[in-house]
């Protein structure tokens, strides 16, 4: 189950609204073992396409670079889909590499609200898994 704080899932939500058409993506890293999503970090769809999305790799490379000299770790590697529901695709699949990560899509088809559902993705192998928003993190939460 991924837990995630209101405020966290509104700026998934607020950054995929603002890149809509073309897909957004981004991070929310976390203290390293916790599992616990703490860091919000938007990332620039490098294909700007609405239809895939890529991290920038000077980008991701100076982000992976900064978490590992914070003790952090990527919990939630998140994106949006602007024309089809929150589900992953092949692609989406085959380029997941952090087996520990949760996988948020966001849908943005529909204009007035979204859909947001989060996935384990390991070795090509697709779990959604239940989402609990939360306020705060308490103890029970972590």
């Amino acid at each position: 189950m991924l837990v995630v704080r209101t405020d966290l899932v509104d700026a998934m939500v607020a950054h995929a609204r603002a890149d809509h058409p073309d897909e957004a993506c981004g991070i929310i890293a976390g203290p390293e073992g916790s599992d616990r999503p703490e860091r919000f970090v938007a990332m620039v769809n490098a294909e700007r396409s609405p239809t895939f999305y890529r991290f920038d790799s000077g980008e991701q490379l100076r982000l992976w670079r900064e978490m590992d000299d914070l003790d952090e770790t990527p919990v939630v590697i998140y994106h949006s889909h602007t024309a089809t529901e929150a589900y992953p695709s092949r692609t989406d699949i085959s380029f997941a590499s952090e087996p520990d990560a949760h996988y948020v899509l966001i849908s943005t088809r529909d204009p007035d609200q979204h859909e947001l559902r989060s996935y384990r993705i390991v070795d090509s192998v697709v779990t959604e898994e239940p989402v609990k928003i939360v306020d705060s993190y308490s103890p029970e939460s972590q």
